[in-house]
């Protein structure tokens, strides 16, 4: 007497997916547990270390955490939550005159022939210094060099319009590349068949090129204006009360770097969002290449 064949429609999925199911399961758990440990040590090392009173007292301090995020002038400091407005503002003003400026440098340094040899030359040049020369350096050129000058308008402004001046002409060089680099890729192909329907250079960069390469780019972006956000801070020298002066004048007047803390963590809380941002648009990006090229 013959068996009966056996059932591979019945049995199959759960014979193919119930080991990898189990696998990924003791996988997580593997990797949860060695991470919780891993905290775990670290957290023990610093609470037994002989000076892990000093530094609870020196940096996370209930009290002084709470007075520098609500501040009090009356006693000398200012309030580092309500100063994070003005590191804000500046970056939501630089970011909107950065994309505009870093991608008219790039126009320029795409183009071609003989007349905007200049105009290419020079971008050129600008993109070079400015991605050469260290922010802050910038940043003291422009805020102590304009006042300097005694001129009726542009030496008058305050020191956050200096710092938001000086972020545009650092960071429009990055942007400028990070948009040639989506030009770069878009297909030649692309560019031939709006030439052959009719379209001129520029048409074709602004109903073509243009739309595909900002599409390509925007993690890099991103990326770039969370570097932006966190720079921000380096105004601070110039004398304006952004969150990181307003946690020093804080630190000087009370002795303790609680505030240094607060500050952080009000940075954190605005750039950890606008990364995980950006993963998704990666993941996104690189699911819908991937889709495209199954077919």
């Amino acid at each position: 007497m013959t068996e009966p064949p056996l059932d591979l429609t019945r049995r199959g999925p759960r014979l193919l997916g119930g080991g990898r199911g189990r696998n990924d399961a003791r996988g997580a758990a593997l990797s949860t547990a060695s991470t919780v440990a891993v905290i775990a040590v670290i957290a023990a090392l610093f609470l037994l270390a002989p000076g892990s009173a000093q530094v609870r007292h020196t940096f996370f301090s209930p009290p002084d955490l709470w007075q520098s995020l609500i501040g009090d002038p009356a006693k000398g400091y200012y309030s580092v939550g309500a100063a994070i407005w003005l590191n804000i503002r500046m970056f939501l003003v630089a970011e909107v005159l950065i994309l505009a400026f870093g991608l008219l440098l790039a126009i320029v340094r795409q183009s071609t022939g003989p007349v905007m040899l200049p105009l290419r030359v020079v971008a050129l040049l600008y993109v070079d210094v400015f991605r050469g020369i260290p922010t802050l350096l910038v940043i003291y050129a422009v805020g102590f060099g304009l006042p300097a000058l005694s001129l009726t308008v542009v030496s008058t402004q305050d020191p956050a319009v200096y710092g938001v001046i000086a972020l545009v002409l650092s960071y429009s060089a990055y942007v400028c590349e990070v948009y040639r680099a989506g030009i770069n890729s878009v297909p030649l192909a692309q560019v031939s068949a709006a030439r052959s329907v009719g379209l001129t250079q520029p048409q074709a960069m602004r109903h073509v090129i243009l739309p595909q390469a900002v599409r390509t780019v925007i993690p890099a972006l991103l990326n770039d204006f969370i570097s932006l956000q966190k720079d921000t801070a380096l105004v601070s020298v110039l004398g304006s009360i952004e969150a990181n002066r307003a946690a020093e004048i804080y630190s000087a007047t009370v002795f303790n770097y609680s505030s240094y803390v607060v500050a952080a963590v009000l940075f954190l809380i605005l750039t950890i969002p606008l990364a995980r941002f950006t993963d998704h648009l990666i993941a996104r990006d690189r699911a819908r290449r991937l889709a495209g090229g199954a077919r």
